[in-house]
Protein backbone atom coordinates (compact mmCIF):
# COMPACT_ATOMS: atom_id res chain seq x y z
CA UNK A 1 0.00 0.00 0.00
CA UNK A 2 1.68 3.36 -0.12
CA UNK A 3 1.55 6.47 2.62
CA UNK A 4 -0.13 9.45 1.87
CA UNK A 5 0.86 11.78 5.04
CA UNK A 6 2.68 14.90 5.21
CA UNK A 7 5.26 13.11 3.57
CA UNK A 8 6.04 11.33 0.33
CA UNK A 9 7.72 8.33 -0.78
CA UNK A 10 9.12 9.26 -4.27
CA UNK A 11 9.35 6.68 -6.23
CA UNK A 12 8.94 8.41 -9.27
CA UNK A 13 5.80 6.47 -11.43
CA UNK A 14 6.10 9.18 -14.16
CA UNK A 15 8.71 8.18 -16.94
CA UNK A 16 9.39 12.27 -18.03
CA UNK A 17 9.96 12.76 -14.01
CA UNK A 18 13.53 14.25 -15.18
CA UNK A 19 12.50 18.39 -14.54
CA UNK A 20 8.98 17.39 -12.28
CA UNK A 21 8.26 19.43 -9.31
CA UNK A 22 7.74 17.50 -6.53
CA UNK A 23 3.80 17.32 -5.12
CA UNK A 24 2.30 20.05 -3.44
CA UNK A 25 0.86 19.42 0.01
CA UNK A 26 -2.96 19.94 0.30
CA UNK A 27 -4.56 21.23 3.49
CA UNK A 28 -7.84 21.21 5.35
CA UNK A 29 -8.42 17.25 5.95
CA UNK A 30 -8.16 14.78 8.72
CA UNK A 31 -5.73 12.37 7.74
CA UNK A 32 -8.45 9.86 7.58
CA UNK A 33 -9.82 11.98 5.25
CA UNK A 34 -6.71 12.28 2.98
CA UNK A 35 -6.47 8.83 2.85
CA UNK A 36 -9.91 8.34 1.75
CA UNK A 37 -9.64 11.05 -1.34
CA UNK A 38 -6.31 8.96 -2.01
CA UNK A 39 -8.02 5.73 -2.25
CA UNK A 40 -11.40 7.36 -4.17
CA UNK A 41 -8.88 8.76 -6.89
CA UNK A 42 -6.79 5.34 -7.01
CA UNK A 43 -10.20 3.62 -7.66
CA UNK A 44 -11.38 6.29 -10.50
CA UNK A 45 -7.48 6.44 -12.25
CA UNK A 46 -7.75 2.52 -12.23
CA UNK A 47 -11.27 2.52 -13.80
CA UNK A 48 -10.23 5.12 -16.45
CA UNK A 49 -7.15 2.94 -17.40
CA UNK A 50 -9.11 -0.52 -17.28
CA UNK A 51 -12.20 1.44 -19.78
CA UNK A 52 -10.30 3.77 -21.85
CA UNK A 53 -6.48 2.13 -22.31
CA UNK A 54 -4.50 4.84 -23.99
CA UNK A 55 -6.71 7.79 -23.94
CA UNK A 56 -5.05 10.68 -21.70
CA UNK A 57 -6.76 12.08 -18.54
CA UNK A 58 -6.95 15.31 -15.98
CA UNK A 59 -8.36 15.62 -12.95
CA UNK A 60 -11.32 17.27 -14.55
CA UNK A 61 -11.77 14.36 -16.73
CA UNK A 62 -12.21 11.68 -13.54
CA UNK A 63 -14.26 13.94 -11.15
CA UNK A 64 -15.78 16.98 -12.94
CA UNK A 65 -18.27 17.19 -16.20
CA UNK A 66 -20.71 14.00 -15.65
CA UNK A 67 -18.63 13.10 -12.35
CA UNK A 68 -19.26 16.49 -10.51
CA UNK A 69 -21.31 14.90 -8.24
CA UNK A 70 -19.34 14.54 -4.99
CA UNK A 71 -22.12 14.13 -2.49
CA UNK A 72 -21.28 11.44 -0.29
CA UNK A 73 -18.09 10.50 -1.60
CA UNK A 74 -14.87 11.43 0.34
CA UNK A 75 -14.16 14.61 -1.96
CA UNK A 76 -17.06 16.34 -0.18
CA UNK A 77 -14.19 17.21 2.52
CA UNK A 78 -12.11 19.43 0.27
CA UNK A 79 -15.64 20.73 -1.03
CA UNK A 80 -16.54 21.52 2.58
CA UNK A 81 -12.98 22.73 3.66
CA UNK A 82 -13.08 25.75 1.20
CA UNK A 83 -16.90 26.34 1.46
CA UNK A 84 -16.23 27.04 5.07
CA UNK A 85 -19.56 27.31 6.21
CA UNK A 86 -21.02 29.75 3.64
CA UNK A 87 -23.37 29.13 1.52
CA UNK A 88 -22.33 31.55 -0.33
CA UNK A 89 -19.19 30.26 -1.11
CA UNK A 90 -19.91 27.42 -3.10
CA UNK A 91 -18.27 28.62 -6.55
CA UNK A 92 -15.19 29.83 -4.55
CA UNK A 93 -15.53 26.20 -2.81
CA UNK A 94 -16.17 24.24 -6.22
CA UNK A 95 -12.94 25.75 -7.93
CA UNK A 96 -10.65 25.55 -5.14
CA UNK A 97 -11.79 22.13 -3.93
CA UNK A 98 -11.32 21.09 -7.67
CA UNK A 99 -7.55 22.25 -7.87
CA UNK A 100 -7.00 20.74 -4.12
CA UNK A 101 -7.91 17.61 -6.33
CA UNK A 102 -5.40 17.91 -8.79
CA UNK A 103 -2.79 18.34 -6.61
CA UNK A 104 -4.04 15.17 -4.56
CA UNK A 105 -3.71 13.37 -7.97
CA UNK A 106 -0.75 14.13 -8.91
CA UNK A 107 0.32 13.14 -5.41
CA UNK A 108 -1.19 9.95 -6.08
CA UNK A 109 0.07 9.14 -9.55
CA UNK A 110 3.88 10.59 -8.09
CA UNK A 111 3.98 7.14 -6.05
CA UNK A 112 1.81 4.74 -7.76
CA UNK A 113 3.03 1.72 -8.97
CA UNK A 114 1.96 2.30 -12.86
CA UNK A 115 3.98 4.39 -14.81
CA UNK A 116 2.43 7.25 -16.45
CA UNK A 117 3.45 9.41 -18.85
CA UNK A 118 2.50 13.56 -18.00
CA UNK A 119 2.20 16.81 -19.12
CA UNK A 120 0.62 20.44 -18.54
CA UNK A 121 -1.75 21.40 -21.69
CA UNK A 122 -4.39 23.95 -20.28
CA UNK A 123 -4.16 21.30 -17.08
CA UNK A 124 -2.04 18.49 -16.28
CA UNK A 125 -2.48 15.54 -18.08
CA UNK A 126 -1.70 11.79 -17.62
CA UNK A 127 -1.63 9.00 -19.83
CA UNK A 128 -0.71 5.05 -18.25
CA UNK A 129 1.98 3.75 -20.26
CA UNK A 130 0.74 -0.21 -19.45
CA UNK A 131 3.87 -0.56 -17.14
CA UNK A 132 4.02 -1.20 -13.35
CA UNK A 133 6.96 -0.88 -11.36
CA UNK A 134 6.59 -3.77 -9.16
CA UNK A 135 10.49 -3.26 -7.88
Amino acid sequence: MFLFLNRFCYSMSFINSKNLPAPRAVHGMSEQQRLDIMHFLQGSVYCWCKNRKGEPFAARDLLGGDNYYWQDTPMMALFEYYRNGDDANNEYAVEEAGKAAGRLLYQLLYVDKRVFETWVEYTRMYKWTGEEDNG
